[in-house]
């Protein structure tokens, strides 16, 4: 039953729910601040690797000139317990020279796993009911991230560990985005869509920052709290969903007789996956802003993985420090992605609106890499125009574009189209969101120069698509 009052819908329960009466707008609230919350905690427990990167390879010239000033000083050698402990100073086997390659390698690990998994997630996703498949996603999630920060307290060096760790939690956090995106566009309509995503999406940086925060409190003096106690935060954000998350305005339960009928043969699940990609991709703008955000995606995700330890080197900060002023990034993240939301709404065109903030961004990048070497002053103003400049796009096509193009008219209202669309696009964009962590590591052993020229290139063919999907794009 649906009652008008104060502008507000009152949705009369049936008496299978609850017999209660409740404003609609209220439930409107509490999915937008619950879903806010979920995905935060998805980038929280992202974050933490980024950050204790400079603690699993520290400098250890200082640890070796003091051992050496004491040995010399008391004219005694150093036991073998204290030489051990002041010389072996980095986690192996990250102690070796080619520690920027392994670092590099577990980021593609986790990304490649999660770039894969998202193009089935969505389609897996809409034939499950979200509250319980986000649910399984989060309590996995956590126990995942938990793993990897038990390796410090299990004293664990075996890198095919830690491999193992990044590829299943990148594989299980497929299942947050299109599942929140679909939860999210359940309940608002297109209008001021831009507005309200943009500041919807303000999680991914939320996120970033209190996983910084969190991960550089422990991460000098026990950096495995710095994935444990995120991983606990994702856990206990999981059962939180289970209880409070409603799918939807008219929340429909989808018992075990619905979920065999889609997955009874796994010959019908790679049908319905052909059939609805297909149907998806030849959607005018899937494509285009597919490739776009591959492009947008990979800038970002290598500042989200590599900014602290650039930080630490290029200005000498520690890495409780460099991962305090990394936070400033998303906070620029923040404003862009609620900058792109309005412009776009205003301007009532997203492909205009992400080139123009592409544009910008490419100067912005090379200005980075050079005032960063000029003091700390400098170094702050750079920080929050380049993250307001890189995330804007991001955060604009992975969210409004991505509900403009799952709900157009050519689809005729298919539900299962918006999670598809989503998962086809975050998906594209999380091959860049691979690649760009990958490259960094690779290159940044020639120095940091070839890591600012491979960003500003990728800024540029995003750029180039978004022009191009200005010109072609129904959801211009």
């Amino acid at each position: 039953m649906l009652v008008l009052f104060k502008g507000c819908v009152l949705w009369s329960l049936s008496a299978q729910c609850c017999p209660l009466v409740f404003p609609l707008c209220r439930y409107r609230a509490l999915t937008f601040i619950l879903t806010f919350l979920l995905y935060t905690s998805f980038h929280l427990s992202r974050k933490p690797i980024s950050i204790v990167k400079s603690e699993l390879h520290k400098n250890c010239s200082s640890v070796n000139e003091l051992a050496t000033i004491a040995s010399s000083g008391s004219g005694q050698l150093p036991s073998l317990t204290s030489l051990h402990t002041d010389m072996d100073c980095s986690w192996k086997p990250f102690d070796k020279r080619n520690y920027k390659q392994l670092l590099g390698a577990m980021d593609y690990s986790f990304l490649c796993a999660y770039a894969v998994g998202m193009y089935l997630s969505g389609i897996i996703g809409e034939r499950l009911p979200i509250r319980l498949y986000l649910t399984v996603g989060m309590l996995t999630s956590g126990l995942f991230t938990c793993l990897f920060g038990l390796g410090y307290v299990y004293n664990i060096h075996n890198l095919g560990f830690y491999i193992f760790v990044q590829v299943a939690n990148g594989l299980v956090q497929t299942t947050g985005w299109p599942s929140v995106v679909t939860c999210i566009s359940n309940w608002f309509g297109k209008g001021r869509r831009g507005l309200i995503m943009g500041l919807w999406n303000s999680h991914t940086s939320v996120g970033n920052i209190l996983g910084s925060l969190i991960a550089g409190y422990w991460v000098s003096s026990n950096w495995g709290m710095s994935f444990i106690v995120p991983g606990i935060i994702i856990a206990v954000m999981g059962v939180v969903c289970f209880f409070f998350l409603i799918e939807r305005e008219c929340s429909l339960l989808i018992g075990l007789m619905a979920v065999c009928h889609y997955f009874g043969h796994w010959l019908d699940l790679f049908l319905i996956v052909l059939c609805l990609c297909a149907g998806c991709l030849s959607l005018q703008g899937v494509i285009e802003f597919s490739l776009c955000l591959l492009f947008a995606k990979l800038v970002s995700y290598t500042f989200l993985f590599w900014l602290p330890l650039y930080i630490t080197k290029a200005a000498h900060l520690d890495a409780k420090k460099a991962g305090d002023l990394s936070t400033l990034f998303d906070v620029g993240g923040i404003v862009g992605g609620i900058l792109a939301g309005v412009i776009s709404d205003k301007l009532g065109k997203r492909a205009t609106t992400c080139a123009v903030m592409l544009l910008l961004a490419a100067p912005t990048l090379y200005g980075f890499s050079m005032i960063s070497e000029f003091g700390l002053g400098p170094t702050i103003g750079m920080l929050l125009v380049c993250g307001c400049l890189v995330n804007g796009p991001y955060s604009l096509i992975t969210t409004a574009v991505s509900a403009d193009l799952g709900t157009h008219k050519s689809l005729k209202g298919n539900a299962r189209a918006l999670s598809t669309v989503t998962a086809i696009i975050d998906g594209t964009g999380s091959v860049g969101a691979a690649l760009g962590p990958l490259l960094a590591g690779l290159l940044s052993a020639g120095g940091w120069d070839r890591v600012f020229y491979m960003l500003m290139t990728a800024d540029f063919l995003a750029l180039l698509v978004s022009i191009i999907t200005d010109k072609s794009s129904g959801c211009k």
